[in-house]
């Protein structure tokens, strides 16, 4: 921290009082909006257009614990010491808002503290490590009145507590609107790929609908006439494909993965219709060597068949040549008769995952077999069409993608802005000055 900066406890700086307020509703009692402890640990700022419980509060309570702009409250007991002290503060008028159970309020001390810098310094690392260590309990944790009271915060000179409340709150904007852009496109993508697995695309590049188009009624209901219906088993011998099982556990032990060598594709490795490499095990090329009758390439898919049964990817160039592992399908099709990319994403819609739910086996974990897969039911395409829809449907998704890995760089920002601001590594008295200048 930098010198410049004195450091004062909690209790110098607000008014802290710990809720006793319940979520029951009483006819004695008067009716409240209740921000409760899960409304404070999923939001950084809790606004007016916030959706609260209806409960009731006696008189003493909502004139103790009632809650005004520029309230601050933390999260005061957990079921793990390392998630605790969660903060929120309130930034808009909120008429009847009563803080609730389980959570402390700090009414700050306007002309000591500025309430989004007091709330950004207790979701420091600092706080969070402060709070952890002060908290106690064996099954639930709490942390006491006297720990929070205690807690000395770095206090710069309320300007520049302002100026680096202004800088954080605006990444933590532009964060919300990237959340929000992502929102809505997977909104717009689930009801894209309901059309585009249904309805599919005319020669003209268009959805198809019954006003212009010929449908059929079929086992999984309305289609378009151009399309078959028929079991992947009889698909896959028209296509002259095969599915087999990844290596057995006897196959393919633990002890031969490694940290290099040629990754092995697992069900926990296939997510959101993509390979993930996070935490992909690999083995030796020379053993992989051994098992090439599992590799992978271009245009085949993988299939999990145990556990969570929705995970199904098209492999892509960078994948060629690795391994289907243990506890997956490999699906194996020329592109010329299948694409790939629209059947991982045909796999994943409700017409198929019906057929699973149905027919899959085991009790304890749900799993696929090489007849059941066979004799699921799918609408098919021409294979020119399935390669359209694939092809729309991977836009989508590489927009979202996109709009993840921004909102992924805001937040690594957001913590180096914490980090540097909020400990005084680096100042905000450069923008302070420019204010001042701009303004005389």
């Amino acid at each position: 921290m930098t010198a410049t900066w004195k450091t004062k406890p909690l209790r110098d700086l607000a008014d802290i009082r710990v809720s006793n307020v319940d979520k029951k509703t009483l006819p004695s009692e008067r009716p409240v909006h209740l921000c409760n402890y899960m409304d404070v640990y999923a939001n950084e700022y809790v606004t007016a257009d916030h959706s609260f419980m209806a409960a009731t509060a006696t008189r003493n309570e909502i004139q103790k614990f009632g809650l005004r702009l520029g309230d601050v409250m933390i999260t005061k007991d957990s079921e793990s010491p390392d998630d605790i002290g969660v903060p929120s503060v309130i930034v808009d008028e909120i008429d009847n808002l009563v803080c609730g159970y389980h959570l402390a309020l700090m009414r700050p001390k306007l002309n000591e503290i500025c309430p989004v810098y007091l709330a950004k310094q207790l979701a420091a690392a600092e706080a969070k490590r402060y709070f952890g260590i002060n908290a106690s309990g064996s099954t639930r944790f709490g942390i006491p009145i006297g720990a929070i009271e205690s807690f000395e915060l770095p206090l710069p000179e309320l300007p520049e507590q302002s100026k680096i409340a202004e800088v954080l709150s605006t990444v933590d904007r532009a964060i919300a609107q990237t959340e929000a852009l992502i929102a809505k496109q997977q909104r717009i993508k689930t009801g894209l790929m309901q059309d585009l697995l249904t309805r599919g695309i005319d020669q003209h590049g268009n959805l198809r609908s019954e006003a212009t188009h010929a449908f059929k009624d079929s086992p999984l209901g309305r289609i378009p006439v151009e399309w078959g219906v028929r079991s992947l088993g009889v698909a896959l011998g028209e296509a002259r494909g095969f599915l087999q099982t990844g290596p057995f556990g006897s196959q393919l032990h633990a002890h031969e993965y490694t940290h290099t060598g040629i990754p092995v594709i697992m069900p926990q490795d296939i997510l959101h219709g993509r390979v993930s490499t996070a935490i992909i095990a690999r083995i030796p090329k020379k053993r992989a060597n051994d098992l090439r009758r599992h590799c992978v390439v271009e245009n085949d898919i993988i299939f999990s068949r145990r556990g969570d049964l929705t995970r199904a990817a098209a492999i892509r160039p960078r994948e060629t040549g690795w391994l289907c592992g243990t506890g997956c399908f490999l699906l194996r099709v020329s592109s010329g008769k299948m694409s790939a990319k629209w059947l991982a994403h045909l796999y994943r819609h409700h017409w198929i995952q019906r057929q699973i739910e149905t027919n899959s086996v085991g009790s304890t974990m749900p799993s696929l077999n090489n007849g059941v897969m066979s004799q699921l039911v799918a609408p098919f395409p021409n294979v020119d069409e399935q390669h359209v829809i694939a092809d729309r449907a991977d836009a989508m998704g590489t927009e979202i993608e996109s709009l993840k890995k921004r909102r992924k760089k805001l937040r690594s920002l957001k913590t180096g802005l914490m980090q540097d601001l909020l400990t005084g590594k680096v100042r905000v008295t450069p923008l302070l000055e420019q204010a001042k200048e701009a303004t005389a």
